[in-house]
């Protein structure tokens, strides 16, 4: 005889449903790498509403939030619900070499990208090394 019961699938959706209440804002997961000049920042966001997504920055600290609506679909019976809704929320501690006036983000197919230039200063560069004999010369 089959159980179409199961007590312990229904205990894990219950206390899921209790703990989940909190509704503590959901991390992202990123990737994070250098190409060249610039950081490419890509956030998973599937399901988002791209006019929820909100990208700052104050002072050295980017901000990345968005906001997922959960289905609300009346008379349905589910089966599985396991797509978190809420709020998601990201921050990151940004370094002095980068240009934060130039940060520019887009969003396509469920990842938001966030390109961060490296600023002009952080950039490798040549110094010229003066050598003892060329001083003399200025000086005379």
């Amino acid at each position: 005889m089959a159980l179409s019961f199961d007590p312990f699938s229904q205990l894990d959706r219950f206390a899921a449903s209790v703990l989940d209440s909190v509704r503590a804002p959901r991390l992202m997961p990123v990737d994070l790498f250098r190409d060249g000049e610039q950081y490419v920042l890509n956030a998973d966001l599937p399901g988002v509403d791209p006019g929820s997504i909100d990208v700052d920055v104050d002072g050295s600290q980017l901000t990345i939030r968005a906001q997922r609506t959960a289905d609300s679909r009346e008379g349905v019976r589910w089966l599985a619900r396991e797509r978190g809704a809420g709020q998601f929320l990201r921050q990151f501690t940004l370094g002095d070499g980068v240009d934060v006036d130039s940060i520019s983000a887009s969003y396509e197919s469920g990842v938001l990208s966030v390109i961060i230039p490296v600023s002009e200063r952080a950039k490798p560069r040549r110094i010229e090394v003066a050598s003892g004999d060329r001083r003399q010369a200025i000086d005379a």
